[in-house]
């Protein structure tokens, strides 16, 4: 990269003339890492269930300069998946990065506690959510010669947090997704990397809390700095990984975690 590219690149923000897709953007993560996209010069395609949610954040962005679109939707059904990456394609021309960030998770219950219910939603949002999103950008990706996909993974992808075990089997499945698409298109000038998210404040989190309030400080207790991140901190990790900052980073799992992975037991 020249001078002159680097100090354009600052002007015009690390995604410029790009265009990202990012699911769950209805709130907390999220809804961060669309305004911080589209501040960085991407047009963002926002994915999540609430129209409502989506329409003001929208406005907020293009309000401010920006351009977005919102693509209402749910990530387990493939057909959505599927209309809102033509959304990106319809829009603004194509898909060049994609952050899919959308998840689920309840209050902790032992395994054999857990209705069948909540095992399979949380696989399917997690996990099939992932895997259904992924196959629709791929295709558009390959055709475009290249781009970037990070997916939102979790310590609870990483050890036993304590975390319920349906969550931490799903968010483990996103980082198999995630080396095995990197491995398999790397050639083709994608990169796929994963996000391994310290507990985040955020409405998921916050609902949680408020139906077992105890796990707030059991949240707080493994982090070195002894807070939660904010939704912002984790958004600035997903853009470094969608921009060509991290062009030589494929098939990682990153920890964005307030210090946990660093306090893990070797072997771990």
């Amino acid at each position: 990269m020249t001078e002159r590219e680097s100090t354009e690149e600052r002007h015009q923000g690390l995604l410029a003339g790009r265009v990202a897709m990012i699911t769950g953007a209805s709130s907390g993560i999220g809804a961060a890492a669309a305004r911080l996209f589209a501040r960085e010069g991407a047009a963002v395609v926002l994915m999540a269930r609430r129209g409502d949610r989506l329409a003001e954040l929208v406005a907020e962005i293009e309000a401010d300069g920006g351009r977005a679109a919102a693509a209402v939707g749910d990530v387990t059904r493939p057909d959505d998946a599927r209309r809102a990456v033509e959304t990106a394609v319809d829009r603004f021309g194509g898909l060049h990065c994609a952050f899919n960030n959308a998840g689920y998770a309840t209050v902790e219950k032992s395994l054999h506690e857990m209705d069948d219910e909540v095992f399979t939603r949380t696989m399917d949002v997690n996990v099939g959510g992932v895997w259904n999103c992924m196959k629709q950008q791929l295709p558009v990706m390959l055709a475009g010669g290249g781009g970037s996909i990070v997916n939102t993974s979790s310590t609870a992808g990483r050890y036993a947090t304590g975390a319920s075990v349906a969550y931490v089997a799903a968010k483990h499945a996103v980082l198999g997704i995630t080396r095995g698409a990197a491995a398999e298109y790397g050639e083709h000038g994608i990169r796929v990397n994963a996000l391994v998210v310290g507990t985040t404040r955020s409405e998921m989190i916050d609902d949680v809390v408020r139906q077992m309030p105890v796990l707030e400080t059991a949240f707080i207790a493994p982090q070195i700095q002894k807070r939660m991140a904010a939704p912002s901190e984790i958004a600035e990790a997903a853009l470094w990984l969608c921009s060509d900052r991290a062009s030589f980073v494929t098939g990682t799992a990153m920890p964005v975690d307030g210090g946990i992975s660093a306090q893990a037991k070797a072997g771990t």
